[in-house]
């Protein structure tokens, strides 16, 4: 589940499932979860050390509106990631056999921490789903807030990793499809922490020093604080430059000087189109940077919505058109884009949408 950094002070983000020749992780117990449906937090705060190998950790679910209570336990295997925060790691549970990222937080009563509230409000294909949560302490009478989350065995970051160390470009059709929206069959992308996310609202003033480096918008850079969600267009415009790159695109404090430069760094050979959802990504202005759906709906993507795509592999994509209440309030012609022909006759859009 959790995703190691692409640059030395990005926290974990994006996952991302291998190309087939990387390995794959085997499908998850088809058994009935019992925590499927229960995302409450324990009422018990358990004893435990710190997360090692081969240790239990126990905890007991439902218990409400007549439900019976059940106790569950996770075997921790090994960590996959850690940080100022804590750790992540991945643990089995023994009552069905499925294998989770258990992402373990330090309660620290100085710094707010929303990821658990926001989780609870995010059902999206693209986000990793929250399974459970509970308390537990260490005999150091540390609190700490263990989130339960599926788990996605590889990331982006290990994907151009494992290219550039065969000194290669990642295929084109996986940094359109990672950057569309990885579980190792299907390509699809999960966002994985939200420890530092917050719901922006109009007017209210946020704290600026937000955002890994690398990744970090201008106006972030000079202090903004009222700043809107075109702060994670510019983060995506990056990892979108890092990914045709193979490293990444500001690589300093000085980001803001070398956008000037971005024609120049890219490869030579790169898409045209490439090229210039980039750079309407990375506007320097954050009004005049695109958002997520003209994104979406850029020519760069038009390849993942031929009617016949399929995957090196000979698989074929995941579902890249599910969006749900995204869609709503948005432009005919915009849709129009967006959704393939083939997919609005079967969804029974009108064709064509606003004519």
């Amino acid at each position: 589940m959790a995703s190691m950094p692409l640059g030395p002070h990005h926290h974990h983000h994006h996952q991302a499932a291998p190309p087939p020749h990387l390995g794959a992780q085997p499908d998850a117990s088809r058994r009935p979860d019992p925590m499927q449906t229960d995302k409450e937090m324990s009422q018990t705060v358990i004893e435990s050390n710190n997360a090692v190998t081969g240790q239990i950790i126990s905890t007991t679910i439902g218990g409400k509106n007549g439900e019976p209570k059940q106790t569950i336990s996770y075997m921790a295997e090994r960590v996959v990631g850690n940080g100022s925060f804590g750790i992540v790691f991945l643990a089995k549970c023994l009552e069905t056999g499925e294998t989770f990222a258990i992402k373990k937080v330090l309660q620290d009563r100085r710094y707010k921490n929303r990821e658990l509230q926001l989780l609870r409000l995010m059902d999206h294909p693209n986000v990793v789903s929250l399974k459970h949560c509970f308390f537990s302490t260490t005999s150091n009478d540390e609190l700490f807030l263990n989130l339960v989350m599926e788990y996605v065995p590889e990331t982006m970051y290990g994907v151009l990793k494992h290219y550039n160390s065969m000194n290669q470009r990642m295929p084109l059709i996986y940094v359109k499809l990672y950057t569309y929206q990885v579980d190792p069959l299907t390509h699809q992308v999960k966002i994985c922490d939200f420890g530092s996310a917050k719901v922006l609202v109009k007017g209210e003033a946020n704290i600026s020093y937000i955002c890994s480096r690398y990744y970090r918008a201008p106006e972030l850079i000079f202090g903004a604080t009222e700043y809107t969600t075109s702060i994670d267009i510019w983060s995506a415009g990056c990892v979108l430059a890092e990914l045709l790159l193979g490293q990444p695109l500001f690589p300093g404090e000085n980001a803001v000087d070398q956008l000037v430069e971005i024609i120049k760094i890219f490869h030579k050979r790169m898409p045209p189109e490439a090229i210039d959802l980039a750079s309407r990504l990375l506007q320097y202005s954050p009004s005049l940077r695109c958002t997520a759906l003209e994104a979406c709906a850029h020519p760069f993507f038009d390849e993942l919505r031929e009617p016949n795509v399929r995957l090196p592999n000979g698989r074929p994509l995941p579902p890249l058109f599910n969006f749900k209440q995204d869609l709503t309030g948005a432009h005919p012609e915009l849709i129009n884009r967006l959704i393939p022909e083939h997919l609005r006759r079967m969804n029974g859009f009108p064709h064509p949408v606003g004519t």
